[in-house]
């Protein structure tokens, strides 16, 4: 069970990213993942998490109208897209899968099982 989060990065405010995170196969098929991130001297904060089939989607307050999740089963990829992204978005960002078996997505840290190592988002003024 390996969870791999990329496409971090640096980028100007106002700009745009897109994260990556591959799962294996028996994680992606059935269990909702979400992304979650970190700043420094913060505590970890749920960014969005979407359910197995897609049509489950949560995004948090701070991010809902520039962020979009996304999942492609086929490929075992998860997309966080990130757009007009400010300074206040510079984080680790990581993604988390929950046990196979639990399939509502859920905005609480303690819920996710797996988690893969986090990318980092700087985002400059």
């Amino acid at each position: 069970v390996q969870l791999q989060a990329s496409g971090g990065g640096l980028v100007q405010a106002g700009g745009s990213l897109r994260l990556s995170c591959a799962a294996s196969g028996r994680i992606m098929s059935n269990s909702p993942v979400g992304w979650f991130r970190q700043a420094p001297g913060k505590e970890r904060e749920f960014v969005a998490t979407i359910n197995g089939n897609g049509y489950m989607i949560y995004y948090a307050d701070s991010v809902k109208g520039r962020f979009t999740i996304s999942r492609d089963n086929a490929a075992n990829t998860i997309y966080l897209q990130m757009n007009n992204l400010s300074p206040e978005d510079t984080a680790i960002y990581y993604c988390a899968a929950r046990f196979p078996g639990n399939v509502v997505p859920s905005r609480q840290i303690s819920d996710y099982a797996y988690w893969g190592q986090g990318t980092q988002v700087t985002v400059s003024s």
